[in-house]
């Protein structure tokens, strides 16, 4: 379950930014991915290192303004980062032990959305459904559809 779930999340994420509309789904998701950076700013685990971290993801991602590819980018960085922190046990939640193992499985997932583009997924099943029906509907007699006849 401890990978699982991480994995689940990442779904979540990427349909819950499918959601939002071209451009504003790449931006915002420039933005999550700076916020995400400086996660583990308050923890102060890797000291001054922490600082120097969220200056490289923060200009990647101000870079993920205008390229899925940086996007995806920063959100490998973070991956390394969880690693990194979960191998030196300074969890990016402090009560919870697994948490930066858990982001280090959930971030890639969202990273390799990213590189395809960032692509709505919530758009492309509309338009697989939407097809089928049309499909549908093109097999019945007037166009209508088969629950036309059964209702």
């Amino acid at each position: 379950m401890m990978i699982i779930a991480p994995i689940l999340v990442g779904f979540v994420y990427v349909v819950l930014m499918s959601l939002i509309h071209e451009p504003h789904r790449r931006r915002f998701n420039a933005v999550m991915v700076a916020g995400a950076g400086a996660a583990y700013l308050s923890g102060g685990g890797l000291g001054i290192w922490e600082f120097a971290f969220t200056a490289v993801v923060t200009y990647v991602a101000y870079r993920g303004l205008e390229s899925w590819t940086f996007i995806g980018i920063a959100w490998l960085l973070h991956t390394g980062w969880d690693v990194v922190h979960h191998l030196k046990g300074a969890p990016i939640i402090p009560f919870a032990e697994h948490s930066s193992f858990g982001c280090a499985i959930c971030d890639p997932v969202i990273a390799i959305w990213c590189f395809a583009g960032g692509r709505s997924v919530t758009d492309f099943v509309r338009a697989r459904v939407g097809s089928r029906r049309s499909t549908d509907r093109a097999a019945w007699p007037l166009g209508r559809s088969m629950r036309t006849y059964v209702l």
